[in-house]
């Protein structure tokens, strides 16, 4: 039986239900194999008092300290998030709340392994937290964990010597591994573990009465992601201009929300883009599959669990070059791939408006990324190292 104690900052709660569900998703399918036992710790990272009296923070602090989730036992403890560090010290106060919740752990489940699914800081403690236990470390690397914490002065260090302390890394991507390496990550440690997709959820559908039900006529492009600048949202309203008679549909939540709404009044588009604010994980097939293209204009990701959702909808993609867009956009039916810029994105749009690929040569596209082989890759990766050590 391997024993396997998840660590991850990124994970969903009653607050956040969208926060971070590939994990989620990742850790109930290593959780249903049968040779494997997992407990999750997903920290919750607050300011000091009284800050975290604060509207924003207040759900978060109501948390429970312990639940069972979706079947999976989860912990939630609290750290110190100090504010105006650029997270110098997210480290040290993670490993020290740590500590006494995973002695209590290991004294009634002496995890085998420690999987730490975010970079940053859950790999830097994770690392830690290994030698105190005396087992191995696997870190994750998605996307922003290393391309934010993995730059930035404060914390860059912190992000190069736990890669090369941890006993393996996995990276979502091939472009995520260069950008590990490029970091001074050493290459021959880190796997390639790309993410999953639900087949059976995630289905193409007929598009027309699918748009009726959302109230739109004509083509219909949507947008998955938070309203974070990184996203790129305000560049694909600017792209809609170009492709008359399209809606837009964006679909997240996020501090960027107000600039998108003024990014929309701009162009004059209130009658054909909508912002719908944050959509339950559950409802993003239905609006997902009725899209004709959906197009998200990032600069930067690690391979985006929303371009491989689309193409199981056969909704053919329009993404920048950013992280794994190569790895996924293996051929003209799946989409294309678009400098950042309205003219870019509308022209890429308007040819895939003209020339719709069928839904069926989409969604090959996107078969071979299942939580079945997810699962599957991170179980081997964990029983070797257990294995090795």
């Amino acid at each position: 039986m391997l024993r396997v104690l998840t660590l991850s900052t990124l994970f969903p709660d009653r607050s956040r239900p969208n926060f971070g569900v590939f994990v989620e998703r990742q850790t109930i399918g290593l959780a249903a194999d049968t040779e494997v036992e997992v407990e999750v710790v997903a920290p919750v990272g607050l300011p000091p008092w009284p800050l975290r009296q604060h509207p924003h923070y207040r759900a978060l602090a109501a948390l429970p300290a312990a639940e069972t989730w979706k079947g999976l036992a989860v912990h939630r403890p609290r750290f110190t998030a100090w504010p105006a560090t650029q997270g110098r010290f997210h480290v040290a106060a993670l490993t020290r709340a740590l500590i006494p919740l995973l002695d209590g752990i290991r004294a009634r489940f002496a995890f085998d392994v420690i999987d730490a699914s975010f970079f940053f800081p859950d790999g830097p403690a994770a690392v830690a937290l290994g030698r105190r236990y005396g087992v191995p470390v696997s870190i994750k690397a998605r996307g922003a964990d290393v391309h934010l914490w993995g730059h930035q002065q404060a914390t860059a260090g912190q992000v190069r010597a736990a890669g090369r302390s941890a006993d393996g890394l996995l990276a979502v991507s091939a472009a995520m591994r260069d950008d590990m390496v490029a970091i001074g990550i050493p290459a021959d440690r880190i796997r390639v573990h790309h993410t999953g997709v639900d087949l059976e959820r995630f289905v193409p559908v007929d598009r027309g009465p699918a748009k009726a039900g959302l109230g739109v006529m004509g083509p219909l492009i949507v947008s998955v992601g938070a309203l974070i600048p990184r996203k790129g949202h305000e560049i694909v309203v600017e792209a809609i201009a170009r492709v008359p008679g399209a809606t837009l549909l964006i679909a997240g939540e996020g501090p960027a929300r107000t600039a998108i709404t003024a990014a929309i009044a701009r162009a004059g588009l209130e009658n054909r883009v909508r912002v719908l604010g944050p959509v339950p994980h559950a409802d993003l097939p239905a609006l997902v599959a009725a899209a004709d293209v959906m197009a998200l204009a990032s600069a930067s990701e690690g391979l985006a669990n929303a371009w491989v959702e689309a193409l199981a909808c056969g909704t053919p993609i329009v993404i920048t070059s950013a992280g794994g867009a190569g790895e996924v956009v293996t051929g003209p039916s799946a989409g294309r791939i678009a400098a950042r810029d309205p003219a870019a994105f509308a022209d890429a749009i308007a040819q895939l408006l003209a020339a719709p690929p069928s839904q069926e040569t989409v969604r090959a596209h996107a078969a071979r990324f299942t939580w079945a082989a997810n699962a599957a890759g991170l179980r081997d990766h964990l029983g070797e190292m257990v294995a090795r050590r």
